[in-house]
């Protein structure tokens, strides 16, 4: 196997316009879809690609952050620091002085998250694999010896985690069907926030004909008549056969979600979507035992393991939508789809890198940690600028052939 050294890291803050109304929601508007690229350089052809994800302003601060991080990788060769990659998280996440603008969360968090993507990246295609085969051909010792496991030892240890590895493995051929019928999404561009009723009422038609069986609505209106008139529209234009999920990206307080989600409990829904503050624990455990049996979501905004640790303890989300551009890369989403497991909960990522990365995952948390297929999220808006795009056939994802992540940006 040919040697793979990185020899150069560079950063490139990526940002694209989006068409009117994509994108928001109830509190994000006009927004950016922007990348904080890092690109690791090696001896060869090969690059590692690793993605951050924002929503424009601010992006070039991710960017500084990956500067100041990522030279510490310059002159490791790849199979080597993958090798005890845990390690090397660790020691990332804990610069001595950079933690401090965390820890573990906001911009050096990002950073990190970009800087650990490219790893994964190289790595993947140094193999010649797409990133899933990768994960998929590692032995439980090599995947737990890429993750930190520290401050989850109260309830995951390394024991734990080659436990769930191991027993998993002799019924992963029944789960490797996914490769051929591809994993199935879920459309969001449905129902952006300032979309009109008639726009949401043709877009729900034209997600059932392109084969989506689920789609998500943004909620947040100060009027919650307005949310129930709109989830009622799709409600009505899908039938019932159609799961349907609302997201209100932490617009309400504890009260307003207790009483808008009773409003909406009669719409059947599989889930409300980062209901209240994302650093709110109790409220969102409050919630989820006042509005049972409708199920919260939760995960966009949880920037690291230990707080999805404290939400999964409180019983405060029964989704985990973990995102490896927001928490620190692919080591910290396999640590936290680990957790979800030993709870016993789904995980459903959130997808801010339009399911380039995340539709490798999600085949690796199905096959080889047992985790239930239920569905990945599917946004569309800047598949034109990717070298491989995510492929959504009748509601889809195919799997991908291509060498690495499928984070390769067009030049």
């Amino acid at each position: 196997m040919p040697t793979f050294t990185i020899r150069g890291a560079e950063t490139w803050d990526a940002q694209f316009m989006l068409r009117p109304g994509e994108g928001e929601d109830a509190i994000h508007a006009n927004p950016i879809y922007a990348y904080a690229v890092t690109l690791l350089q090696t001896d060869s052809l090969h690059t590692g690609v690793g993605l951050a994800f924002t929503i424009g302003t601010g992006n070039s601060l991710v960017c500084d952050a990956i500067r100041l991080l990522a030279p510490s990788l310059i002159g490791r060769e790849i199979e080597m620091l993958m090798a005890d990659f845990g390690r090397t998280f660790r020691a990332l996440a804990d610069h001595p002085q950079l933690r401090w603008l965390g820890p573990h969360k906001g911009v050096v968090h990002l950073a990190l998250a970009s800087i650990v993507n490219a790893c994964f990246d190289l790595w993947a295609k140094a193999r010649g694999v797409p990133l899933w085969k990768l994960l998929l051909d590692l032995t439980p010792e090599q995947i737990v010896a890429l993750l930190d496991l520290s401050y989850l030892e109260d309830v995951l240890t390394v024991e734990d985690a080659l436990a769930i590895l191991t027993n998993a493995q002799p019924s992963r051929a029944e789960r490797e069907g996914v490769l051929q019928t591809g994993y199935p999404g879920y459309d969001t561009s449905v129902g952006w926030f300032n979309y009109s009723d008639e726009q949401i009422r043709d877009n729900a038609k034209r997600a059932l004909d392109a084969g989506f069986r689920a789609m998500k609505l943004k909620v947040g209106s100060e009027d919650s008549g307005r949310d129930v008139r709109r989830v009622g529209i799709i409600r009505e234009v899908v039938g019932d056969g159609v799961t349907l999920m609302v997201d209100c990206n932490q617009q309400w307080t504890l009260p307003k979600a207790q009483s808008v989600c009773r409003e909406l409990m009669p719409m059947s829904l599989y889930w409300v979507e980062e209901p209240t503050h994302p650093d709110d624990v109790l409220a969102h455990q409050t919630l989820a035992r006042v509005i049972a049996p409708v199920k919260i979501a939760a995960g966009e905004h949880i920037p690291n393991r230990v707080i999805f640790k404290n939400f999964m303890q409180a019983g405060a989300a029964h989704f985990i939508q973990v995102d490896c551009v927001r928490v620190g890369g692919i080591s910290e989403f396999i640590t936290i789809s680990l957790l979800a497991k030993k709870f016993g909960l789904p995980v459903v990522p959130h997808v801010g890198d339009m399911g380039q990365l995340h539709q490798h995952l999600v085949l690796f948390n199905h096959i080889a940690l047992d985790h239930e297929r239920i569905f990945l999220e599917h946004i569309p808006h800047l598949s034109q600028y990717f070298l491989h795009p995510a492929q959504v056939e009748q509601g889809f994802y195919r799997t991908p052939q291509e060498p690495g992540s499928s984070a390769d940006l067009r030049s």
